[in-house]
């Protein structure tokens, strides 16, 4: 996609830009999805999105413009940032690595993020600030969404985890692995604060993989998801914070996340 501003199907303009950042060491590359129609920027909401590179083969601009151009859903900036050949060191959670040290530049990311990203964001469109800010992504694209939100819930409202990779452990199944201390996103929910204005949308697919660690008969993407729902309701969160879906059919891949957004971006941002 060339660097300039282009209009997409009807409302959406998307525009391309690349980051220079000190703390990947890396070019960044983000595509940000402008309502055309905004009249008060500064009071537009601003949703990011880890995977960004994956948004253009669902594709996002036609969903977001069908709801917005319905009026089903609030003027949204959207900002997909498209990983990098270190996805799997980047992504994850900046509080540990996992076992096998995959995750180590989480916290470098989150700094990207806050320090880099948002930063050029409000310059570039001349916006201080949002009227509220969220974060989604894609398998362990959601997971690092997931991460950055809880650890700096004053940030953020909410946030989307669709298929995310909640089995991230700091210890290996032949190593002593323990369903309730060796998750490490579990594990933080567990020791964390509850945060009453967070809120959550968490989506799995009954075909998501065929692992089955514990032979309940219930794969583990979803027990993974359902038992994050108990951390957080033992918190303090109730059905009002957290909104939990299932797609018969859905496996783990783009098409499956495409189907679950419109649902994402009416229970997030919908017109009442």
């Amino acid at each position: 996609m060339p660097e300039d501003k282009i209009v997409t199907t009807g409302n959406i303009l998307i525009e391309q830009d690349t980051i220079a950042s000190q703390y990947l060491e890396r070019d960044v590359l983000i595509d940000v999805y402008i309502p055309a129609n905004a009249i008060w920027p500064e009071r537009t909401a601003l949703l990011l999105i880890n995977d960004g590179q994956d948004l253009h083969k669902m594709p996002f601009e036609e969903i977001l413009d069908e709801l917005t151009s319905n009026g089903e859903i609030e003027p949204l900036i959207c900002v997909g940032i498209h990983c990098g050949p270190e996805r799997k060191r980047e992504y994850g959670t900046a509080y540990s690595a996992d076992f096998k040290g995959r995750g180590d530049k989480a916290g470098m990311y989150t700094k990207f993020v806050f320090d880099e990203l948002l930063p050029f964001i409000r310059k570039k469109y001349n916006i201080p600030s949002f009227k509220e800010k969220s974060f989604a992504g894609f398998s362990l694209g959601a997971l690092s969404a997931l991460d950055i939100v809880w650890n700096h819930a004053s940030e953020f409202s909410r946030v989307g985890v669709f298929s995310g990779s909640l089995w991230w452990r700091r210890k290996g199944y032949d190593d002593g692995y323990d369903d309730e201390n060796d998750r490490l996103m579990h594990l933080q929910v567990r020791m964390g604060t509850f945060y009453p204005w967070l809120k959550f949308f968490l989506q799995c697919g009954l075909m998501d993989e065929k692992e089955d660690r514990n032979k309940n008969g219930v794969i583990d993407s979803i027990d993974d998801a359902l038992d994050l729902v108990v951390e957080l309701k033992a918190k303090g969160y109730t059905d009002e914070h957290i909104h939990y879906t299932e797609l018969e059919n859905g496996k783990h891949d783009v098409s499956t996340w495409a189907k679950a957004l419109p649902e994402f971006l009416r229970w997030g941002w919908g017109v009442k």
